[in-house]
């Protein structure tokens, strides 16, 4: 049984039954919670990382260590872990620290073991089961026994066309969510992972869920991610010589269009109708950034989701007579917890991963490469509007979509350091990207 073990860690079959589990456990967190509590979640996620410590060191010799996370998230995890030393709640920082390292190994874990195309596919298969799952309980509870299910968060309102919540708990989450599952269920369709049949009924679930949750900061994701869809397919038509120079163009038109939107935000959100939601996250930001003043460059302390007894957020809470458990933008955050030493990390590792995928996505020909820029694109459009990207499954997608932009592009490229990439075992129909060093 012991002698198993290794070979066990090291087989395909594991390793996608082990990431089906990651995507399943984190996505699903706020229904676990909810059902058996927070020591349930933590010791799903904590056992996770003991098989994923294991597995790496059954391939131990297919990873080089070097390439194992990207030297933003290194730095992102170190300096959110002395900031542990400053915190006014040096436990519950601490708390907050472990679940960013955890689920930041998880995808790497993940990164390394399946390849682009294998990570699509089990997220895909967990998606379709958490959103069909979402529609049955939201159908149940608003149709059928008419009654809200408190502990899930669902308040039973799909009669009257929503808004609904599904297992994510807000509307905004699962509007987001809806947003993810569409990009990943087009890429299957479009690599004939799976039969069309399947995509086109799981399409249409994602979309009917995306309309049903309501969310305003949905259609700013959608919108945007749209966006850079179609500017992505027209990349792609180019030939290799006339790609840089539109790549500049993209660039520019990209900066201009964000300082345009930010210019317009008044009227982009009365457009939305989302004007009353926008002036409780304006009070929020602007009574948040008198406390970022006086810590501008360390921080209060890594929490993640804000400790509601913690300072400074139980005297902001207080301030505005509300119960945040985050400041509703993940770059605010991340200023108020690590100051701008940390925003600047985050914005690095978001933009690097970003650029990486990108170029990436614009060289090759499988449909599969565009999965990991479309999907930053989306997550961090809505950091905007929700903390989403730093905890759970935001962090999750973020990280795994950083490890694989940096091993197909990274600085450690021109040092030589890459081995020889193994062949990943082929799990069914469809363009398979380019294996991994773990595949």
């Amino acid at each position: 049984m012991v002698r198993a073990a290794p070979a066990l860690l090291a087989s395909a079959g594991f390793a996608r039954a082990f990431t089906l589990t990651v995507f399943a456990a984190v996505f699903g967190s706020t229904a676990i919670r909810g059902v058996s509590g927070d020591v349930t979640l933590a010791t799903i996620v904590f056992g996770l990382c003991i098989l994923g410590v294991g597995v790496l060191i059954v391939r131990r010799r297919e990873i080089e260590l070097v390439r194992l996370a990207p030297t933003t998230l290194v730095l992102l995890l170190a300096w959110a872990g002395a900031s542990v030393l400053w915190s006014a709640d040096p436990l519950s920082s601490l708390g907050g620290w472990a679940e960013l390292v955890a689920v930041s190994f998880l995808a790497v874990v993940i990164g390394h073991v399946r390849d682009a195309l294998q990570t699509v596919r089990a997220l895909g298969d967990v998606l379709r089961w958490l959103l069909g799952t979402s529609l049955t309980l939201e159908i149940l509870s608003g149709i059928l026994l008419d009654l809200p299910i408190p502990f899930l968060g669902i308040q039973g309102d799909i009669a009257s066309l929503g808004p609904v919540q599904g297992l994510f708990g807000t509307r905004n989450v699962l509007g987001f969510v809806t947003v993810i599952a569409l990009i990943t269920f087009l890429v299957e369709y479009r690599t004939q992972s799976v039969r069309a049949g399947t995509a086109i009924a799981s399409v249409v679930l994602a979309g009917s869920l995306a309309v049903l949750s309501g969310s305003p900061t949905v259609v700013a994701v959608a919108v945007t991610t749209g966006a850079a869809t179609l500017a992505l397919a027209l990349v792609r038509r180019l030939s290799a010589p006339r790609r840089p120079l539109a790549q500049l163009i993209l660039g520019i038109g990209v900066i201009a269009a964000v300082a345009a939107g930010y210019g317009m935000r008044d009227a982009i959100v009365a457009l939305v109708d989302a004007r009353a939601d926008f002036s409780l996250r304006t009070d929020l930001w602007s009574r948040l950034l008198t406390y970022v003043a006086y810590r501008p460059v360390e921080g209060f302390g890594w929490f993640g989701t804000w400790s509601p007894d913690s300072f400074p957020f139980a005297s902001l809470n207080f301030a505005l007579g509300e119960q945040h458990t985050s400041a509703l933008d993940a770059y605010l955050d991340v200023l108020l917890q690590l100051g701008w030493v940390g925003l600047l990390l985050f914005l690095t590792l978001g933009a690097l991963a970003l650029a990486r995928g990108w170029l990436v996505a614009t060289e090759r020909r499988s449909t599969v490469h565009a999965w990991g820029p479309l999907t930053l694109v989306a997550l961090l459009t809505f950091s905007l509007f929700e903390s989403f990207t730093l905890s759970g499954a935001g962090l999750l997608l973020l990280v795994v979509c950083a490890v694989r932009a940096g091993q197909s592009r990274s600085w450690r490229e021109s040092l030589g350091l890459r081995m020889p990439p193994a062949p990943a075992p082929h799990e069914g129909p469809g363009v398979q990207g380019p294996p991994t060093a773990a595949g």
